[in-house]
């Protein structure tokens, strides 16, 4: 889309405005910019105008699209919503029934925005709705891929009638009210405006014998039963598309897609970065003072990790390789270990004694960095 002025702006409410305020404001400004009520040497610049303003009302009466705008602004409505996506699911005609206008808006809309806009007029085949669904994961599913299966509702043509929605042996007539148009056009004072027709519902059609088994409709909605192959790689917010598994269209027309978002959970001893993943592992004072080997949990398993002298806490290492698989690329993520020291407690008296000894016996040299911390704190109070 090219509209880049602020959605709020445009509808002239504030942000945080209720869906009421939403509509109302896209409401007015629609009846005050719409093209059958401008002269014709004004009817483009209303055009894009309508657009303008249809497009801010078809985003922030959405609450997912709104939540996804007023977060990333325009860059996360360009970047996750092609240009129809933006208007599928916005209530354009049911605003100006009360006024007497029915369904005419959509049409218009559908004009403006070249065509297949309006859902209710028909001609023939038309795609199916595109389905959402969202699927939680496990840290390592996200890690390195998994199966799983779901099962959502949809609709799917009618075996019976194929679609056509006439009881095999019969067929549909052409509406006399609209001539098989779908729509009839009625004059409102110095304008006209189209309408569906209320005759055939938009369909040019009528059916006078419907398939029993769909009851005219052409499509029945079923239980869906489907594996899924998630990919290595994946995160939270991650979304693939499942080509043609979406809703089967009226008449027999194509299917849309199934678009799958992810949700990956938390695990309880990494953290994830990118493809790295970090684990916080304890040591014991005596093996970060002079060294050894420690047991470190991976994805692929323990493996052992040399912990060289005088390590101090938080001292990070990475394991090449230990991280997360990366998505639709080559290579993998690293793991960062970052060792955490423990200080000892509940000691006894001997061990006490032996920690005393222990730190009488210390110099500088044992300990340089609380010495330099003690010498910068004489040269500040020294100032």
């Amino acid at each position: 889309m090219t509209t880049k002025r602020d959605y709020y702006e445009i509808l002239g409410v504030q942000k945080g405005a209720s869906v009421d305020e939403i509509k109302k404001g896209y409401r007015n400004l629609a009846l005050k910019h719409h093209p059958d009520r401008v002269p014709t040497d004004k009817k483009k610049e209303a055009e894009e105008k309508f657009k303008e303003i249809s497009e801010a009302y078809a985003v922030l009466s959405d609450a997912q699209k709104k939540t996804q705008y007023d977060q990333f602004g325009h860059a996360g409505i360009d970047s996750r919503y092609s240009s129809e996506d933006i208007f599928k699911g916005a209530d354009f005609g049911s605003i100006f029934e009360d006024m007497g206008f029915g369904g005419g808006f959509e049409d218009i809309l559908g004009g403006i925005f070249g065509g297949g806009f309006s859902s209710r007029r028909s001609g023939g085949p038309s795609r199916g709705r595109d389905l959402e669904y969202e699927i939680a994961i496990s840290f390592e599913g996200a890690a390195f891929g998994i199966k799983k299966t779901i099962k959502f509702p949809r609709y799917e043509t009618c075996d019976t009638c194929k679609g056509d929605g006439a009881r095999p042996g019969t067929k549909k007539t052409r509406c006399p009210t609209c001539q098989g148009k779908g729509q009839i056009l009625q004059s409102t004072g110095f304008f006209s405006i189209r309408q569906t027709c209320p005759s055939c519902r938009g369909e040019g059609d009528i059916i006078k014998h419907p398939c029993v088994a769909c009851n005219g409709a052409g499509r029945g909605k079923i239980t869906k039963k489907l594996e899924v192959d998630i990919p290595a790689g994946v995160d939270t917010g991650s979304r693939l598309r499942i080509q043609g598994e979406g809703e089967a269209g009226p008449k027999g027309g194509t299917r849309g897609d199934l678009y799958i978002y992810l949700n990956v959970k938390d695990h309880a001893m990494f953290e994830r970065h990118g493809y790295d993943i970090i684990c916080n592992v304890p040591i014991d004072f005596p093996l970060a003072a002079i060294g050894g080997e420690i047991e470190v949990p991976t994805l692929n398993g323990n493996v052992m990790m040399k912990v060289p002298e005088g390590t101090q806490s938080g001292k990070v290492f990475r394991l090449n390789g230990k991280g997360i698989k990366r998505l639709r690329g080559y290579g993998t993520g690293d793991q960062l270990v970052r060792v955490i020291i423990e200080t000892p407690t509940r000691l006894n008296s001997q061990q006490k004694r032996m920690l005393k000894e222990f730190a009488a016996s210390c110099n500088d040299k044992v300990n340089p960095l609380s010495k330099s911390f003690m010498d910068n704190v004489k040269r500040l109070f020294k100032k």
